[in-house]
């Protein structure tokens, strides 16, 4: 039986819509100072649901707050999720595209409730294909370096920004598959071949690039922690440098953005939903980059002044 969906209304570009507002709303109330002003209950509540780590610790919270503190080492748990789903979704595109599957009926059911009809044709094989891989290419090496090479101290995230990130990890896959074209077929490995365009190789290269500074730096953060024969001595705070550290204070948030704009580049920079989702990126990574940016200024008098929070030489 076909479940019924929304009158021809996709919810998935409205999600990211409302994610973006969402985002934008909340760095634009920090930056001009917080409802209610820094007494205020309201205040409290709002500063503790957008910070986590090192600019959510030392920070005067009311005693009931903590209830909704989860360890910060659990980020590991969103790239499981988007490891598994969006592993899944590749395998089930590339088993639609190249060998003639249908696609499994409870994925046709999850997408009509979302409103996107099926099969849509738009997107590119190639394009999807692409896509899917980097994203779960990138989930993957994160979740390596959450196992191998970051070292968490103690500290916590909101619950409500847990459950932010498992949701936005699923819904990625799902707004690549609501541009796709998923009509069972069977094309060669050399038609998909001819599907390549400039683009393709540009979202590649500007995808390996910022992959690599994003690993870099992660790397340097965890040196901080740790002596020349990579023994962790210490959880402390301290100014980083190297890589892009020189121009901003949060490198890894600018190259996350960056790794979202090249996924865009692979559509061929035509794929609405898609910017939706590099918008909520940029707002979410800003605000995080602002307040990490005010905490190492309020921590280190010396801090290089040049540094701007996110993006070199603008923000």
């Amino acid at each position: 039986m076909q479940l019924p969906s929304s009158a021809g209304v996709s919810w998935v570009p409205l999600l990211w819509l409302a994610l973006d507002l969402g985002f934008l709303l909340a760095l634009l109330i920090h930056l001009l100072g917080g409802p209610g002003g820094p007494c205020s209950p309201l205040y409290s509540v709002f500063q503790d649901a957008i910070r986590f780590g090192k600019t959510k610790a030392g920070s005067q919270r009311p005693a009931w707050l903590h209830c909704f503190d989860v360890p910060k080492r659990w980020f590991s748990h969103f790239y499981i999720i988007s490891v598994m789903w969006n592993g899944v979704l590749l395998w089930v595109f590339l088993q639609t595209s190249l060998l003639g599957f249908k696609i499994p009926e409870w994925i046709e059911s999850l997408l009509h409730l979302l409103g996107v009809d099926t099969p849509h044709v738009q997107g590119e094989d190639l394009s999807t294909i692409l896509a899917l891989f980097l994203m779960w290419l990138h989930s993957f090496r994160r979740l390596m370096e959450c196992f191998y090479v970051s070292v968490f101290s103690d500290g916590v995230i909101h619950l409500a920004q847990y459950c932010f990130g498992l949701g936005f990890y699923f819904l990625l896959g799902i707004t690549i598959f609501s541009q796709a074209r998923l009509a069972s077929r069977t094309i060669s490995f050399g038609d998909l071949l001819m599907q390549s365009r400039w683009y393709h190789g540009f979202g590649l290269i500007l995808y390996t690039w910022a992959s690599i500074h994003q690993n870099r730096v992660h790397v340097i953060l965890a040196n901080l922690r740790k002596n020349k024969s990579g023994k962790i001595t210490n959880l402390k705070h301290v100014i980083p440098h190297g890589d892009w550290f020189e121009n901003v204070s949060c490198p890894h948030y600018f190259a996350e953005l960056l790794i979202y704009v090249s996924i865009s580049a692979v559509f061929g920079f035509v794929n609405a939903p898609w910017w939706l989702v590099v918008l909520c990126v940029l707002f979410n990574q800003a605000l995080a980059a602002v307040l990490s940016h005010e905490f190492y200024h309020e921590k280190f008098k010396l801090y290089p002044a040049q540094r701007k929070a996110f993006i070199p030489f603008i923000f």
